[in-house]
């Protein structure tokens, strides 16, 4: 059984396919408490979720008839048998993407139908920087993503640092962003130029922009 915290269709705020339809699973329960979470509650220990199977699941999303997936959190990666579930979606024709926290292996999933991954280097203003699984990164292939969200300039030079050691560039596709409200936008565009990164995407969380910064369900 999967703990599932909420499941809805709307936008993907960001990401690959932002602006898109896609139907959300958000599973409750994570290994981490970063600074600027969003999703706190989702996390909490004492949280009880809907309790649903793999087949539960996929029923769900195929009802919807939406084709993009976003397994989020929490981190879909602690689930038990989230192989099971990725792999019923992946063969179902289905683009599934998993949105990771990048202090979970991604190599249990090597032998199963691959999905999307797109997993976040906590920078140092998250306060987890040190959980980061630095071996994951040989793992990653072209369409997976590696998002940096930085809520101050050290975040933008740090994952500058990042992209340098383990050749991101090219290897992967790459995303800034900002803490919502604490750096702004058009300083990380400044950064981007200064530092000549090509290659790399800014992005928005424009949910964020449509509904209110801390709304569920959207």
């Amino acid at each position: 059984m999967f703990n599932v915290a909420e499941k809805f269709v709307s936008i993907n705020g960001e990401g690959q396919r932002a602006g898109q339809l896609a139907v959300f699973i958000r599973f409750a329960g994570c290994n981490l408490n970063c600074s600027y979470c969003d999703t706190r509650w989702a996390s909490d220990p004492k949280f009880d979720g809907e309790k649903l199977t793999a087949e539960e699941i996929f029923d769900y999303i195929m009802s919807t008839r939406v084709t993009n997936v976003t397994l989020t959190g929490g981190e879909p990666l602690l689930q038990d048998d989230i192989e099971e579930l990725i792999g019923m979606l992946v063969q179902a024709g289905l683009w599934v993407e998993v949105e990771t926290n990048g202090s979970v292996p991604l190599r249990p999933l090597d032998d199963y139908f691959r999905p999307h991954f797109t997993m976040d280097y906590k920078s140092p203003s998250s306060g987890m920087e040190a959980h980061m699984l630095m071996s994951n990164y040989a793992l990653l292939e072209s369409d997976d993503v590696v998002k940096f969200v930085c809520g101050s300039v050290d975040d933008l030079f740090r994952a500058l640092d990042i992209i340098k050691q383990y050749g991101l560039l090219g290897k992967c596709r790459i995303y800034f962003s900002c803490v919502f409200g604490e750096l702004e936008p058009s300083r990380v565009i400044d950064f981007m130029r200064e530092n000549e990164l090509n290659g790399v995407n800014f992005q928005l969380q424009m949910h964020k922009f449509i509904w209110e910064s801390n709304k569920r369900g959207v």
